[in-house]
């Protein structure tokens, strides 16, 4: 009898251990992509606009899949490399909003990357718009949209060996205030 007790009580004991464990585990009050950097896939609001990073690739622009990414002319050489942070900009709101114009890729030693400007004529490059209610960039229907990555693109040209500096973070500015952050998965 007193043995069964006493695995009762080791077992109860083991229980509560296990639940502050876990309760540990996680910042409730941590806010994801502005005290933490959020992963890609995540849609988090700013100034009024939903910012969702589908997802970060290399880009070979000597490959027909790729060329319609990357302007001609815009290879990289041997030391560089060329990434496409293909993301989606939404107003969920009843109100119109602008989106953000200011990127910044951020490598774990504290170097920063600044998007490489794209022609507007570009179908993939995002640009920067006034949002009306439940309108997004890119366009529902458009070719960015309906593409494999279903996101308009940012062009970054990072040199090789930064891209060894994990984990890479995208800041986006907020047109009016704040920031979020997104670790790229690359």
């Amino acid at each position: 009898m007193r043995a069964r007790m006493l695995t009762r009580v080791l077992m109860l004991l083991c229980a509560v251990l296990l639940a502050i464990g876990a309760a540990a585990c996680g910042n409730k009050d941590e806010k994801q992509g502005v005290d933490a950097p959020a992963r890609e896939g995540l849609a988090l609001g700013l100034d009024g606009i939903d910012y969702n990073v589908f997802i970060t690739r290399e880009l070979n622009p000597r490959i027909t899949p790729d060329k319609a990414y990357v302007p001609p002319g815009t290879a990289p050489d041997a030391t560089h490399t060329l990434y496409g942070v293909f993301l989606q900009a939404c107003n969920r709101s009843k109100e119109s909003h602008q989106t953000a114009d200011r990127f910044k890729i951020t490598d774990a030693q504290g170097n920063v990357f600044e998007p490489q400007p794209l022609p507007a004529s570009n179908d993939f490059s995002y640009q920067a718009a006034v949002l009306q209610p439940d309108e997004c960039i890119p366009e529902a229907g458009s070719v960015a949209q309906l593409g494999p990555t279903s996101g308009s693109m940012l062009l970054f040209r990072l040199p090789l060996a930064n891209t060894e500096n994990r984990p890479l973070e995208l800041e986006i500015e907020g047109p009016t205030s704040g920031h979020l952050t997104f670790q790229l998965d690359i």
